[in-house]
């Protein structure tokens, strides 16, 4: 195939949400492009920071609808870095935390095609940090876990058994539909007092924050909203969120009527 320019995608970490949240530098390399394929974690407030002229292509997941599959993104890139030139390949978060990111790049550079990395702002701290809660604390947490809900078939990945059996700080992706089923596996190994927090579409206007403890999610699960991605954060650093307390007290004198 011959080039109109010179072949080239760069693979952007568009961060957690909010349009202000990219780095300088992926915000430039989008500037810069030919052509930009984003995925469904972008905000439309960022890409209306960049000109009309620059073609955008959603090529997003949620929730089991996908406009395309892993190998048409694949091709995609390559036929359209090939006849446009410059692509920039946008991810929300940080692309190498569980965005597929090694498979895209590995089959670009199978045709020759130069891949830059400008790595996002994760939404695993980003998210509860905006909220206060930190990932480690000194004589709380050490440590913090970093998880998928399931599998690619579905089941419950080991990391959440061991996960629950520790002290540290559990951080859960991609796991709000499944939030009951996790707390029950999580309660098996943990203290049912032990704090836990939902985050759905963070760092965003439409943010939603719900804390509780995994002895009692009821409040929690009647405030989840299915379609909107989330985080869910386990462990004792959620205590650290003013919330949390006001949570407390009112269960306690509900308790007491």
């Amino acid at each position: 195939m011959k080039l109109s320019k010179k072949a080239k995608v760069t693979l952007v970490g568009a961060g957690p949400g909010a349009k202000d949240l990219i780095t300088l530098k992926g915000l430039k390399a989008m500037q810069s492009a030919d052509v930009i394929l984003y995925d469904a974690l972008v905000s439309e407030e960022l890409l209306s920071e960049i000109d009309d002229s620059t073609l955008k292509i959603y090529v997003g997941k949620r929730c089991g609808k996908h406009s395309f599959t892993q190998d048409e993104i694949n091709t995609l890139i390559v036929e359209h870095a090939f006849q446009y030139g410059h692509v920039v390949r946008l991810k929300g978060g940080d692309p190498f935390v569980f965005g597929r990111a090694n498979e895209e790049i590995d089959y670009v550079e199978s045709f020759g095609v130069v891949v830059d990395v400008i790595p996002g702002v994760s939404s695993v701290i980003a998210v509860p940090g905006s909220q206060g809660i930190p990932m480690t604390q000194r004589g709380i947490s050490s440590s913090f876990w970093v998880m998928t809900a399931t599998k690619k078939d579905g089941s419950f990945s080991q990391d959440l058994k061991f996960a629950s059996q520790s002290e540290t700080t559990m951080v859960i992706l991609m796991g709000i539909r499944k939030f009951k089923e996790i707390i029950q596996e999580v309660i098996k190994y943990r203290n049912p007092l032990t704090p836990f927090a939902i985050i759905q579409n963070g760092t965003m206007k439409s943010e939603s924050f719900s804390v509780g403890c995994i002895g009692d999610i009821s409040g929690a699960v009647n405030n989840i909203e299915d379609s909107s991605p989330g985080i869910i954060v386990i462990g004792d650093v959620v205590a650290e969120h003013p919330s949390f307390f006001e949570e407390e007290v009112q269960r306690v004198l509900y308790s007491s009527l």
